[in-house]
């Protein structure tokens, strides 16, 4: 699995890398980013799935062709 999140939606409200912090970080500017390249380790798609789904901008994608 794979994650992603869309700059453009972005609005850095910080809940990816307060639930996930193992997939997520945050930049500079207090917007998330993803790390490990968008690769989501074994055991950890519960957290992604978590973070996708709590995002209010619903800027974060995850799945088998998330990162582009």
């Amino acid at each position: 699995m794979k994650v992603r999140i869309d700059p453009e939606r972005c609005q850095g409200h910080g809940r990816c890398y307060d639930l996930a912090p193992d997939l997520f970080g945050e930049d500079d500017e207090g917007y998330g980013t993803v790390l490990a390249a968008g690769e989501v380790a074994t055991g950890l798609e519960p957290e992604a799935r978590l973070a996708q789904a709590n995002c209010p901008e619903r800027a974060i994608e995850a799945g088998n062709g998330a990162a582009r």
